[in-house]
């Protein structure tokens, strides 16, 4: 399918260094990014399906990189079907996995947590709920895993691996497990904060400094953040990446933001949501985040912090999503002001500490929906599909 955009007021990149884009327009084509700017009658003539953004803005596809999926569109914590496609409809186009941690009687010997990170990997290889990408199948370190155990699942395209819920004596015993996923490509993550859930341990700066994820996942506490004096020792300490999340402490939240701007290393500063979990679901979470963070930092626009959501976390996991550019999946989502708020603009919405109107969503270059989503209220501007040979007219159901 071809898919073009027009009449957009603004382009945020997903790259903060240069969050904006010249142009009005996108073009999409097989999945892909195609072209940036402004389109000529021929591109549009080629087009499957054209959308008339009215002025509104783009954004690449939010990706919420620590989602506590199980198997198949349904949350056992929370017991509910259809989170995922739900939080497509908050414009999160990308999940990543914080593990299958939740799965109802989770194996913990080495041959079960293998099987369950193949099994949850391949499940999700191709089921797309609501057209979300999901990146599922991260294994969890548990005690009794070999180098080799670590190779056999990397072998089989686990690329993912957790520390932070393994029966392990000490959360330094995480260290070599880690080494080992490294060495074979993975990107290997850690719960940090409090424990969680029964049987896990506290992890603080001296664990993730012995073990040196690339991802210390929800840093602002997932709820229980680390001492104040911890957060200096990663940034200045490491090249670890500090994810923050929405169920999470908002005062570090906002406090990290601010050191990782002065010491410019805001490509490691992720946004994810980290729910489901007892926080419960939250499909605007990442836009809440984004919100906090363009109203409540000190430092930071609307559109660096749409930047954490997207091309922040696609760098950090080296997927192709994330960034609006040439050759990029084509994930958009076009945002703008709510009706009936003070501003007229999705960023100037997110400034204030609004959350935007989600107007329409394209993943793999094909329209999931156009005009409305189902969780916000509607935009400003009249968003709608202008020209469609695929017989559907993209409109998502009213409330």
């Amino acid at each position: 399918m071809k898919t073009a955009i027009v009449n957009l007021k603004t382009i945020v990149t997903g790259e903060w260094r240069e969050p904006f884009a010249k142009g009005d327009g996108i073009l999409m084509a097989d999945g892909k990014i195609e072209k940036i700017g402004t389109l000529s009658d021929a591109d549009l003539n080629s087009a499957d399906v054209v959308i008339d953004a009215d002025g509104a803005t783009a954004i690449p596809g939010l990706i919420d990189s620590q989602v506590h999926n199980t198997f198949g569109d349904y949350t056992p914590r929370q017991k509910t079907v259809g989170f995922l496609e739900s939080y497509l409809h908050g414009g999160t186009t990308t999940s990543i996995t914080a593990s299958e941690v939740h799965v109802p009687g989770r194996p913990t010997d080495p041959q079960g947590v293998k099987a369950l990170a193949v099994a949850a990997q391949r499940c999700f290889k191709e089921y797309r709920p609501g057209g979300m990408r999901v990146f599922a199948g991260s294994i969890i370190l548990e005690p009794g895993l070999t180098e080799d155990d670590l190779r056999d699942v990397a072998s089989q395209g686990v690329w993912l691996a957790k520390a932070g819920f393994g029966g392990v004596k000490t959360p330094f015993d995480y260290a070599e497990m880690i080494g080992w996923a490294k060495k074979y490509g993975m990107v290997t993550t850690v719960h940090t904060g409090g424990s969680s859930i029964p049987g896990s341990s506290g992890i603080w700066a001296d664990h993730l400094l012995k073990m040196q994820p690339h991802v210390s996942f929800h840093i602002n506490g997932g709820p229980v953040a680390m001492p104040d004096d911890d957060f200096p020792r990663i940034l200045h300490e490491s090249t670890i990446a500090m994810q923050v999340c929405t169920a999470g402490n908002l005062r570090t939240l906002l406090r990290l933001a601010d050191m990782t701007v002065d010491a410019d290393q805001f490509d490691r500063y992720l946004i994810a949501t980290d729910t489901p979990t007892g926080s419960g679901i939250m499909p605007l979470g990442m836009m809440y985040t984004i919100t906090h963070l363009a109203s409540l930092g000190r430092k930071m626009a609307p559109e660096t912090a749409i930047c954490a959501a997207t091309g922040n976390n696609a760098r950090t996991y080296g997927i192709n999503s994330g960034f609006l550019q040439v050759g990029k999946d084509a994930d958009v989502v076009i945002l703008d002001a709510c009706v009936g708020g003070t501003q007229r603009t999705a960023l100037d919405a997110l400034a204030n500490g609004d959350i935007a109107a989600v107007a329409a969503v394209i993943t793999d270059g094909v329209p999931r929906f156009v005009g409305r989503s189902r969780n916000t209220p509607a935009s400003e501007k009249t968003v709608r599909v202008v020209k469609s040979t695929v017989m559907q007219d993209f409109a998502a159901p009213k409330h």
